[in-house]
């Protein structure tokens, strides 16, 4: 269902302080710690003894230590040492490919000798000082690919997030899908609509009027194996749109790293890069709670959608042109997956 032979985003650097961090994904038990600061490894989560969570123990001079009965593990996954035992013999757990770049940990679950940094999704806004970043992680119930669904198609901001970025401009105004390679496009421009709650108070922050008419845009990128970043934003009308000088409209991108944690759940991180009034950490704290809230109702919808399907398996699910950006999407991830089998046969 996902393919492994790729970086996906798998904590916040915050999550790994002075304890491990367990974390599943793509169906893989991991537990993730820092030796040093600065560096971070990530293991199995299972300890060769008596296979206990690793991730509940500690971290002693670089080490991880099981909480069981005091094992030391080092970052290769070879036990270290052991209270009162010879461990030269124990066998070796697994390690998994890890960096830490851009203000996120990035995990590589597949085959470690493919695994290269350089592939990690470039994202000029994490480098720069002309943005600023606020974001947060969510847990939700459902196969990660729902959410490229939702996320390649926002006609359904009309109707989930009807007080803040809603408006009946977006089902009205036609999407365009392109795909390139394996990136995939989803595009729709609205000119002359008055913007709704959310990018009033954007313009606000950005010290614009917020009750002249806009032109608003989504363009949505997705970039396997499941990064979404959408640009996003509004100008006042007539002044050039998307191409509008920045003195005239408020830009943003949304950050989507879909990260699956088995087959009907997954980890979000979510977050907004605007390139506006960046010095301003209220405006900052102000967005990351209107988009916490924009994406709780999307978890709601998902989760419901993912028991429906669960309960109805044999129901096939209707595609209409709105939902081609999604289409696209999981073509690119079947195609992913599909190529990784003969590796896993011959293993």
């Amino acid at each position: 269902m996902f393919p492994k032979n790729a970086w996906y985003v798998a904590a916040t650097p915050d999550e790994i302080d002075e304890k491990p961090l367990g974390r599943t994904v793509c169906n893989e038990k991991m537990v993730f710690w820092r030796p040093r600061a600065g560096e971070v490894s990530a293991l199995e989560d299972f300890c060769p003894h008596r296979g206990a969570a690793l991730s509940l123990g500690s971290v002693c001079e670089g080490n991880l230590v099981c909480g069981y009965h005091g094992l030391a593990m080092g970052c290769e996954g070879k036990t270290v040492s052991m209270p009162g035992q010879r461990v030269q013999g124990f066998p070796k757990i697994r390690s998994f490919p890890v960096a830490e770049k851009y203000g996120f940990i990035w995990v590589w679950p597949g085959d470690p000798a493919l695994a290269d940094v350089s592939k990690i999704h470039h994202l000029e806004w994490a480098e720069s000082p002309d943005w600023a970043y606020g974001g947060g992680l969510y847990h939700v119930a459902c196969d990660y690919r729902l959410m490229v669904d939702n996320l390649m198609d926002l006609t359904h901001e009309t109707y989930v997030h009807t007080t803040s970025i809603g408006q009946k401009e977006i089902d009205e105004t036609p999407v365009t899908t392109k795909a390139d390679g394996d990136h995939v496009m989803t595009s729709r421009f609205m000119d002359g609509v008055m913007a709704p709650p959310f990018w009033r108070a954007n313009l606000r922050g950005n010290n614009l009027p917020d009750d002249q008419p806009v032109d608003r845009w989504q363009v949505c990128h997705f970039h396997p194996p499941s990064h979404i970043m959408i640009e996003v934003g509004v100008a006042l009308a007539g002044r050039g749109g998307y191409n509008a000088e920045a003195k005239d409209k408020v830009y943003s991108i949304v950050v989507d790293f879909l990260t699956p944690e088995t087959d009907t759940s997954m980890w979000y991180f979510w977050g907004m890069a605007r390139n506006f009034n960046v010095t301003d950490k209220a405006l900052t704290a102000q967005i990351k709670e209107g988009q916490a809230k924009v994406f709780a109702e999307d978890t709601q919808v998902l989760e419901a959608q993912q028991r429906n399907l669960l309960r109805w398996p044999e129901r096939r699910l209707l595609m209409l042109n709105i939902d081609a950006g999604g289409v696209q999407s999981r073509r690119i991830i079947d195609r992913l997956v599909a190529a990784e089998q003969p590796a896993k046969a011959a293993a």
